[in-house]
Protein backbone atom coordinates (compact mmCIF):
# COMPACT_ATOMS: atom_id res chain seq x y z
CA UNK A 1 0.00 0.00 0.00
CA UNK A 2 1.28 3.46 -1.00
CA UNK A 3 1.08 5.93 2.04
CA UNK A 4 0.91 9.77 1.38
CA UNK A 5 1.52 13.00 3.71
CA UNK A 6 -2.63 12.59 3.95
CA UNK A 7 -3.05 9.39 5.07
CA UNK A 8 0.07 9.45 7.23
CA UNK A 9 -2.20 12.28 8.82
CA UNK A 10 -5.29 10.47 8.43
CA UNK A 11 -7.72 10.60 11.51
CA UNK A 12 -5.24 13.45 13.18
CA UNK A 13 -7.04 16.65 14.19
CA UNK A 14 -4.50 19.09 12.87
CA UNK A 15 -4.27 22.87 11.54
CA UNK A 16 -1.56 24.46 9.09
CA UNK A 17 -1.33 27.49 9.92
CA UNK A 18 0.83 31.30 9.57
CA UNK A 19 2.12 32.43 13.29
CA UNK A 20 3.72 35.93 13.36
CA UNK A 21 7.28 35.19 15.17
CA UNK A 22 8.53 38.47 15.98
CA UNK A 23 7.43 40.26 12.26
CA UNK A 24 8.46 36.66 10.19
CA UNK A 25 5.20 34.72 8.85
CA UNK A 26 5.87 31.17 10.10
CA UNK A 27 4.00 28.06 9.19
CA UNK A 28 3.39 25.53 11.40
CA UNK A 29 1.29 22.20 11.65
CA UNK A 30 0.07 22.46 14.95
CA UNK A 31 -1.44 19.22 16.48
CA UNK A 32 -2.20 16.88 19.32
CA UNK A 33 -2.46 18.08 23.52
CA UNK A 34 0.05 17.76 26.11
CA UNK A 35 4.04 18.96 26.42
CA UNK A 36 4.79 21.20 23.02
CA UNK A 37 7.29 19.06 20.91
CA UNK A 38 8.68 21.21 18.17
CA UNK A 39 10.03 19.18 14.72
CA UNK A 40 12.92 21.47 13.22
CA UNK A 41 13.75 20.42 9.42
CA UNK A 42 17.25 20.30 7.76
CA UNK A 43 18.85 22.79 4.91
CA UNK A 44 16.44 23.78 1.95
CA UNK A 45 14.00 21.43 4.18
CA UNK A 46 9.83 21.68 5.05
CA UNK A 47 7.94 20.64 7.69
CA UNK A 48 6.73 17.56 5.63
CA UNK A 49 9.71 16.27 6.79
CA UNK A 50 8.12 15.04 9.63
CA UNK A 51 4.57 13.54 8.14
CA UNK A 52 5.55 10.03 9.55
CA UNK A 53 6.19 10.92 13.27
CA UNK A 54 3.39 13.39 13.80
CA UNK A 55 0.16 11.00 14.08
CA UNK A 56 2.64 8.96 17.11
CA UNK A 57 3.47 12.12 18.86
CA UNK A 58 0.20 13.89 19.08
CA UNK A 59 -0.77 11.47 20.92
CA UNK A 60 0.51 12.84 23.82
CA UNK A 61 2.31 16.13 23.22
CA UNK A 62 1.54 19.04 21.62
CA UNK A 63 3.57 19.19 18.26
CA UNK A 64 4.54 21.96 16.33
CA UNK A 65 6.87 20.62 12.90
CA UNK A 66 7.95 24.67 11.31
CA UNK A 67 9.37 25.44 8.62
CA UNK A 68 12.06 27.59 9.76
CA UNK A 69 13.32 30.84 8.98
CA UNK A 70 13.46 31.23 5.01
CA UNK A 71 12.76 28.22 4.33
CA UNK A 72 9.33 26.32 3.46
CA UNK A 73 6.17 28.95 3.58
CA UNK A 74 8.09 30.79 5.99
CA UNK A 75 8.93 34.47 5.62
CA UNK A 76 12.64 35.12 3.66
CA UNK A 77 13.50 38.53 5.34
CA UNK A 78 16.72 39.25 3.10
CA UNK A 79 19.89 38.25 5.00
CA UNK A 80 22.57 35.38 5.52
CA UNK A 81 21.20 32.37 7.88
CA UNK A 82 23.59 31.73 10.20
CA UNK A 83 22.45 29.77 12.89
CA UNK A 84 21.74 32.45 15.62
CA UNK A 85 19.28 33.97 13.49
CA UNK A 86 17.03 30.55 13.19
CA UNK A 87 17.78 30.30 16.70
CA UNK A 88 16.33 33.85 17.29
CA UNK A 89 13.37 33.15 15.25
CA UNK A 90 12.67 29.77 17.10
CA UNK A 91 12.61 31.37 20.13
CA UNK A 92 10.53 34.15 18.67
CA UNK A 93 7.92 31.36 17.47
CA UNK A 94 8.01 30.02 20.87
CA UNK A 95 6.99 33.23 22.46
CA UNK A 96 3.75 33.88 19.55
CA UNK A 97 2.88 29.87 20.42
CA UNK A 98 2.93 30.80 24.01
CA UNK A 99 5.78 28.11 24.75
CA UNK A 100 7.62 28.58 27.77
CA UNK A 101 9.80 25.53 27.51
CA UNK A 102 9.77 22.36 24.61
CA UNK A 103 11.20 19.45 23.37
CA UNK A 104 13.23 20.12 20.81
CA UNK A 105 13.56 17.37 17.75
CA UNK A 106 15.87 18.59 15.47
CA UNK A 107 16.67 17.13 12.04
CA UNK A 108 20.52 17.83 9.99
CA UNK A 109 19.89 22.10 9.87
CA UNK A 110 17.29 21.72 12.55
CA UNK A 111 19.47 19.63 15.45
CA UNK A 112 22.33 22.27 15.07
CA UNK A 113 19.65 24.93 15.56
CA UNK A 114 18.39 23.09 18.60
CA UNK A 115 21.44 22.32 20.13
CA UNK A 116 22.44 26.10 19.83
CA UNK A 117 19.38 26.91 21.80
CA UNK A 118 19.67 24.53 24.49
CA UNK A 119 23.27 26.14 24.85
CA UNK A 120 21.84 29.86 24.75
CA UNK A 121 18.84 29.52 26.00
CA UNK A 122 18.55 26.24 28.26
CA UNK A 123 15.47 27.39 30.22
CA UNK A 124 13.85 27.21 26.75
CA UNK A 125 14.52 23.34 26.28
CA UNK A 126 13.27 20.73 27.78
CA UNK A 127 15.11 17.72 25.96
CA UNK A 128 16.58 17.74 22.75
CA UNK A 129 16.98 15.19 19.68
CA UNK A 130 19.43 15.40 17.18
CA UNK A 131 18.73 13.56 14.05
CA UNK A 132 21.82 13.16 11.87
CA UNK A 133 22.65 16.64 13.34
CA UNK A 134 24.77 18.92 11.44
CA UNK A 135 27.08 21.87 13.28
CA UNK A 136 29.82 20.01 14.29
CA UNK A 137 32.83 19.70 11.05
CA UNK A 138 32.89 21.64 7.93
CA UNK A 139 33.43 19.17 5.19
CA UNK A 140 34.27 20.57 1.84
CA UNK A 141 33.00 17.87 -0.51
CA UNK A 142 29.47 17.48 1.84
CA UNK A 143 29.30 21.54 1.47
CA UNK A 144 29.70 21.80 -2.19
CA UNK A 145 27.31 18.65 -2.33
CA UNK A 146 24.51 20.49 -0.39
CA UNK A 147 25.28 23.25 -2.28
CA UNK A 148 25.63 21.94 -6.03
CA UNK A 149 22.41 20.10 -5.49
CA UNK A 150 20.67 22.09 -3.97
CA UNK A 151 21.63 24.98 -6.12
CA UNK A 152 20.56 22.91 -9.50
CA UNK A 153 17.49 22.09 -8.39
CA UNK A 154 16.08 25.46 -7.74
CA UNK A 155 17.26 27.19 -10.89
CA UNK A 156 16.28 24.86 -13.45
CA UNK A 157 12.48 23.70 -13.89
CA UNK A 158 13.29 20.18 -13.78
CA UNK A 159 11.88 17.50 -11.59
CA UNK A 160 14.34 15.36 -11.87
CA UNK A 161 17.23 17.29 -10.06
CA UNK A 162 14.66 17.81 -7.03
CA UNK A 163 14.15 14.15 -7.16
CA UNK A 164 17.53 13.48 -6.81
CA UNK A 165 18.80 16.02 -4.46
CA UNK A 166 16.00 14.05 -2.03
CA UNK A 167 17.54 10.84 -3.37
CA UNK A 168 20.46 12.22 -1.78
CA UNK A 169 19.20 12.00 1.78
CA UNK A 170 17.56 8.24 1.70
CA UNK A 171 19.42 5.03 1.66
CA UNK A 172 17.00 3.64 -0.01
CA UNK A 173 15.42 6.26 -2.74
CA UNK A 174 11.90 5.18 -2.77
CA UNK A 175 11.42 6.33 0.99
CA UNK A 176 11.91 9.95 -1.68
CA UNK A 177 8.31 9.58 -2.23
CA UNK A 178 6.90 11.04 -5.42
CA UNK A 179 4.24 13.16 -3.19
CA UNK A 180 7.58 14.80 -1.33
CA UNK A 181 9.49 15.18 -4.73
CA UNK A 182 6.17 17.41 -5.67
CA UNK A 183 6.16 19.26 -2.05
CA UNK A 184 9.60 20.24 -2.48
CA UNK A 185 9.74 21.29 -6.38
CA UNK A 186 6.73 23.54 -5.97
CA UNK A 187 8.69 25.43 -2.81
CA UNK A 188 12.02 25.42 -4.70
CA UNK A 189 10.23 27.22 -7.75
CA UNK A 190 7.94 30.03 -5.39
CA UNK A 191 8.87 33.35 -7.16
CA UNK A 192 11.40 33.96 -3.93
CA UNK A 193 12.92 31.19 -3.29
CA UNK A 194 15.86 31.50 -5.71
CA UNK A 195 16.51 35.18 -5.24
CA UNK A 196 17.15 34.00 -1.28
CA UNK A 197 19.06 31.07 -2.10
CA UNK A 198 22.43 32.44 -1.16
CA UNK A 199 21.21 33.65 2.56
CA UNK A 200 19.27 29.89 2.63
CA UNK A 201 22.87 28.22 1.59
CA UNK A 202 25.58 30.62 3.30
CA UNK A 203 26.45 27.84 5.88
CA UNK A 204 28.19 25.54 3.06
CA UNK A 205 30.84 28.70 3.00
CA UNK A 206 33.39 27.51 4.42
CA UNK A 207 34.18 31.14 6.30
CA UNK A 208 30.55 31.93 7.56
CA UNK A 209 30.28 27.84 8.86
CA UNK A 210 33.33 27.94 10.72
CA UNK A 211 32.22 30.49 13.26
CA UNK A 212 28.99 28.93 13.52
CA UNK A 213 30.64 25.55 14.28
CA UNK A 214 29.64 23.75 17.56
CA UNK A 215 32.96 22.84 18.86
CA UNK A 216 33.28 20.29 21.63
CA UNK A 217 33.32 23.01 24.39
CA UNK A 218 30.02 24.20 23.32
CA UNK A 219 28.39 20.55 22.85
CA UNK A 220 29.60 20.31 26.65
CA UNK A 221 27.39 23.05 27.38
CA UNK A 222 24.38 20.87 26.76
CA UNK A 223 22.82 19.96 30.19
CA UNK A 224 19.25 19.07 28.89
CA UNK A 225 18.48 15.52 28.21
CA UNK A 226 20.01 14.96 24.69
CA UNK A 227 19.01 11.57 22.28
CA UNK A 228 21.44 11.53 19.25
CA UNK A 229 19.84 9.12 16.81
CA UNK A 230 22.39 8.41 13.31
CA UNK A 231 21.78 6.60 10.51
CA UNK A 232 24.42 4.32 9.55
CA UNK A 233 24.67 5.16 6.06
CA UNK A 234 24.40 8.88 6.16
CA UNK A 235 25.78 10.46 3.47
CA UNK A 236 26.25 13.99 5.27
CA UNK A 237 28.41 12.56 8.07
CA UNK A 238 29.80 9.23 9.25
CA UNK A 239 29.34 7.61 12.21
CA UNK A 240 32.59 8.92 14.26
CA UNK A 241 30.79 12.14 13.65
CA UNK A 242 27.56 11.28 15.67
CA UNK A 243 30.10 9.54 18.57
CA UNK A 244 32.27 12.58 18.53
CA UNK A 245 28.75 14.09 19.89
CA UNK A 246 27.63 12.12 22.18
CA UNK A 247 31.11 12.10 23.75
CA UNK A 248 31.00 15.82 24.26
CA UNK A 249 27.25 15.60 25.40
CA UNK A 250 27.53 14.72 28.70
CA UNK A 251 24.68 11.90 29.48
CA UNK A 252 23.52 11.73 26.01
CA UNK A 253 21.82 8.41 24.35
CA UNK A 254 23.39 7.47 20.81
CA UNK A 255 21.01 4.64 18.84
CA UNK A 256 22.39 4.16 15.42
CA UNK A 257 19.68 3.01 12.75
CA UNK A 258 21.37 0.11 9.83
CA UNK A 259 20.43 0.91 6.51
CA UNK A 260 19.10 4.13 7.69
CA UNK A 261 20.40 7.55 5.74
CA UNK A 262 20.14 11.23 6.55
CA UNK A 263 16.22 11.19 7.50
CA UNK A 264 15.62 8.48 10.02
CA UNK A 265 12.86 9.74 11.40
CA UNK A 266 10.90 9.02 7.89
CA UNK A 267 13.20 6.14 6.36
CA UNK A 268 12.40 4.68 9.77
CA UNK A 269 9.72 5.73 11.16
CA UNK A 270 8.15 3.12 13.33
CA UNK A 271 11.69 2.28 14.75
CA UNK A 272 11.97 6.34 15.60
CA UNK A 273 8.32 7.15 16.69
CA UNK A 274 8.83 4.32 19.59
CA UNK A 275 12.40 5.62 20.27
CA UNK A 276 11.56 9.03 20.64
CA UNK A 277 8.18 8.84 22.66
CA UNK A 278 10.00 6.41 25.19
CA UNK A 279 12.52 9.43 25.45
CA UNK A 280 10.45 12.10 25.64
CA UNK A 281 8.29 9.83 28.61
CA UNK A 282 11.46 9.69 31.23
CA UNK A 283 12.28 13.23 30.47
CA UNK A 284 9.07 15.41 31.46
CA UNK A 285 8.90 19.11 31.63
CA UNK A 286 7.35 18.59 34.96
CA UNK A 287 10.44 16.57 35.93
Amino acid sequence: MTTTIWTELAGLDFRVTTVDAAGVPTRSLQAGAGEPVIFLHGTSGHLEAFARNLGAHAGRYACHAVDMLGHGYTGRPDLPYEIPRYRDHLLAYMDAAGIESAHIVGESLGGWVGARTAIDAPGRVASLQLLCAGGTVANPKIMERIRTTTRQAVTADDVDLTRRRLRLLMADPKDATEELVAVRHAIYHLPDFAANLDNLLCLQDMETRLRNLLRPEDLAGITVPTLIVWGRDNPFGEVPEAAAMHEAVVGSELVLFDACGHWPQHEQAVRYNALSLAFLARHPISG
